[in-house]
Parts: structure tokens; C-alpha cells; sequence
């Protein structure tokens, strides 16, 4: 007689054999629902900044390479916040539950970009965009492995897809806002400020959310085994350095310190961009909202084959198209074609994206998973800090070809890095590939 797997055993099976889970994507609904806002905080950074330029807030260029007084130090501010709480405070979704921490994570930096909203000088500016990039840090981590342990073997890529559709139609959302209030001032009101005001409402959705989403079966199940001692972090930050975890811990931090080069620095730099391109604030902004309008389909069309093609090759082709799309944009002038090979660079950064999101969170066990993802993902966000300033280098002396052309080599050594050294995850229970 067949008998009955218990405790982990038994949600390994039963979340991994289960074929119509329609309860699972309606979590995975609002669980992206809350990475919406999550995401506009990030994505805002690009869009406000010709506003703060603007209102003389801001300067464009840096006149040393670290310069604090430009957009280069306000995008380095976010990310050292998501540096801290990526590399720092995500071990607190293994201690606490990744429920608890998907809700707190969320208030915290949502109070931050309010406090924001209404600072007038440039320290009080990037202090408080430091402040709210801790709170995103811990959310991104969160978001990550709530999903890999929620959703069956077979639809985790196509799940991890979905949740990056929604959140990146978030990117949208934001470039139309900048473009309708960032030049303008509605009732006296700088319009970069009410576009980080809009952000806040995700306050609002928080509780809603929590009450609707289950804590990770995964966690409960690891924790229940041990309830008054729970994992120690000093452990499992040991354990992510030995076999067959080291490898893999090495390959993601190369792999997070040359991909934020193309991600983030189109994403946060192309208004700009456009800008040094001769092109006024109105229709850079305006340019902008039509590639951000793509944001959300990378992810959506890649739905289709998230589950079918391996996930390190959706990485480094991905990372290719990155590479040629960019260096394409780097050398137009003409408006249509800007467009035209923005959105393209948009879509395969996107598809980028989820892939990686995706296959990061698998590589790990359930007890050190939130602590390892955040770790190595916080090398993608002290990458950004220091692009950030060598972007703005690069664009000062080289201009937008030579912009590009960082971030052409930056997505050939991601494509060597996943090629090389990735292993297989695609339709693997997590616990099968953490063995």
C-alpha cells in the first residue's frame, strides 16, 4: 500500500503535480499587483529627472565622476538603498515569512517617496531616495521567492513571466505621467513631485493584498520543523559558498554586475538620452512614453515559451538583443527610428528580466533562499551606483554611441557568464535543483 508524503514532502508533491492551480494565479495577481508600485518607485528615477533639472535641483552632468549635485548621484542614492537591502536586510523574509516582509517592505518605502515628494535640496532629495531603496531592495528579494515556492515546477517560468507583466506596466504608467505633469506645475505644484505622489497610493492596496495572500507553503513547512530555533543567517550565508551553491553564487554576482549596465542604463538615462540628442524635454518625455508602452509585453510574449526554452538561454539571447538594439539607438537621429530600436531594446531587456528573476530564485534551497537572492542580487544594485557615474562619464566625453557601446560589452560577458556556467532549471522541482 502506497502511503501518504508528510510535512515538506507532501507540498513538494502536491505543488508540483498539480495541473490547474487556479488559485496559484490569483496570488501570483496580487502578489505582481504589489510589485506594480515596487517598480514605479524604481522606474520614476528616469522619468522626474528632467524635472529636477528642471528646477535647478538637479544638473544633468556631473563635472567629477562622483559628483553628488546630478542624476548620476540621484540614481546612485536609490541604489545604494537597494544594495542595503538586498545584500543586508533580505535574510528577514527567511527569518520572518515572506508574507510579513511582501507587506512591511511595501509601507516602508512607500512612506519614503512621500517624505520625498517634499524635499526641496539635493542632500534631502537623494537622503530620502536612499531611505525608500532599502524598503524596494527587501521587496524585490521577497517577491522573488514568495513566487518560486507558491507556483508548480511547470508554470513557474510562465509565472514569473505574468508577474513582470503587470509589474512593468507600471513603466508606462509613469512615463505618461511625466510626460502629461513633469513640465507643467498643477495648483503650484512641481509636476515631478505629483508623480511621486501617484506612486503612494499603492499604501492603500497593502492591506487589501495581504489579507488575500497565503504566507509560502515552502517556508511553513521549513519553519514548522523547528519553530523556536529558526534558521541562523550566519549558516546560510556559509552554506550559499559551499558545493554545489558556490558556483552558482559566483556566477550571479558577474552575471548582476554587468546586466544593471544595459537594464538600467537605458531605463533610467533614456529621457536624457534623448535629450542629448538635441530633443526638446517635451518630446523626449513624450518619445519616452511611446518605447515605455512595451514595457510590459517583453515579459507577456515570452510567456508562451518561458516553460519551453531553457532559462539561461532565454538570458543570453535576450542579452544579445540587448546588445545589438542598443548599439543600433546609439547611432540614430531620427525620430522614428529612436522609437523603433528603443522599443526593441525595451523588449529584450524586459524578456532579460523575468528570465533572470526567474532563475535566480531557483538555484537556492528553501531555508537560505531569500538571504542568498538578496545577496548576489545586491551586487546588481552596487553596480548601478557606480555605472550610474560612469554612464554619466561616458556621456559627457563620449556621448550617446559611446553610452552604448559600454553597454554592448557589459551584455557580452552576461551571455559568457549564464552560457558557461549556468546550469539547467526549466520544469525542475526546486528541491530537484537544489540537490
Amino acid at each position: 500500500m502506497l502511503t501518504a508524503p508528510s510535512g515538506l514532502g507532501f507540498i513538494v508533491v502536491r505543488a508540483n503535480l498539480l495541473t490547474v492551480p487556479t488559485g496559484v494565479w490569483t496570488r501570483v495577481a496580487l502578489i505582481s499587483l504589489g510589485g506594480f508600485f515596487e517598480f514605479y518607485d524604481i522606474f520614476f528615477a528616469g522619468y522626474i529627472a528632467p524635472g529636477l533639472v528642471r528646477a535647478g535641483i538637479l544638473t544633468s552632468t556631473t563635472r567629477g565622476l562622483f559628483g553628488t549635485t546630478g542624476i548620476a548621484g540621484f540614481v546612485a542614492a536609490m541604489f545604494l538603498g537597494l544594495f542595503m537591502g538586498t545584500a543586508l536586510v533580505s535574510f528577514v523574509a527567511d527569518r520572518l515569512g515572506r508574507r510579513t516582509i511582501f507587506t512591511y517592505s511595501l509601507l516602508w518605502y512607500t512612506v519614503a517617496s512621500v517624505v520625498m515628494a517634499f524635499q526641496h535640496h539635493v542632500f534631502g532629495i537623494n537622503l530620502w531616495r536612499f531611505v525608500s531603496g532599502i524598503g524596494v531592495g527587501v521587496e524585490l528579494v521577497t517577491i522573488d521567492t514568495y513566487l518560486a515556492e507558491l507556483v508548480p515546477a511547470h508554470l513557474r517560468g510562465r509565472a514569473f513571466a505574468i508577474n513582470q507583466t503587470i509589474q512593468f506596466c507600471a513603466v508606462p504608467v509613469v512615463a505618461l505621467l511625466a510626460w502629461l505633469l513633469v513640465p507643467r506645475a498643477p495648483l503650484g505644484i512641481e509636476g515631478w513631485r505629483w508623480v511621486v505622489l501617484v506612486g503612494a497610493t499603492g499604501a492603500i492596496l497593502v492591506w487589501w493584498i495581504r489579507r488575500r495572500v497565503p504566507e509560502s507553503p515552502r517556508w511553513l513547512a521549513e519553519h514548522g520543523k523547528k519553530p523556536d530555533s529558526p534558521h541562523s543567517t550566519h549558516h546560510g550565508f556559509r552554506e550559499m559558498w559551499r558545493p554545489p551553491y558556490r558556483s552558482r553564487s559566483i556566477m550571479l554576482i558577474i552575471f548582476h554586475l554587468f546586466q544593471t549596465v544595459g537594464f538600467y542604463g537605458f531605463s533610467n538615462w533614456v529621457p536624457t538620452l534623448l535629450i542629448q540628442r538635441g530633443i526638446a524635454i517635451t518630446s523626449s518625455l513624450r518619445y519616452t512614453f511611446i518605447i515605455a508602452i512595451a514595457a510590459p509585453f517583453g515579459p507577456l510574449l515570452a510567456a508562451t515559451i518561458a516553460d519551453r526554452l531553457e532559462r539561461k538561454r532565454q538570458i543570453v539571447w535576450s542579452a544579445l538583443a540587448i546588445a545589438v538594439s542598443g548599439l543600433l539607438f546609439g547611432q540614430m537621429t531620427a525620430a522614428a527610428l529612436l522609437i523603433f530600436f528603443g522599443v526593441l531594446l525595451t523588449l529584450a531587456n524586459n524578456i532579460l528580466s523575468f528570465s533572470s528573476h526567474a532563475y535566480q530564485a531557483e538555484l537556492y534551497p528553501t531555508r537560505i533562499r531569500a538571504m542568498a537572492v538578496g545577496f548576489v542580487y545586491s551586487a546588481s544594485r552596487i553596480s548601478v551606483v557606480f555605472s550610474s557615474f560612469v554612464i554619466g562619464f561616458f556621456l559627457d566625453r563620449l556621448g550617446v554611441p559611446g553610452v552604448f557601446a559600454l553597454i554592448a560589452g557589459s551584455m557580452l560577458i552576461v551571455m559568457l557568464t549564464i552560457g558557461l556556467l549556468g546550469p539547467a532549471t526549466n520544469r525542475l522541482a526546486l528541491e530537484e535543483i537544489s540537490r
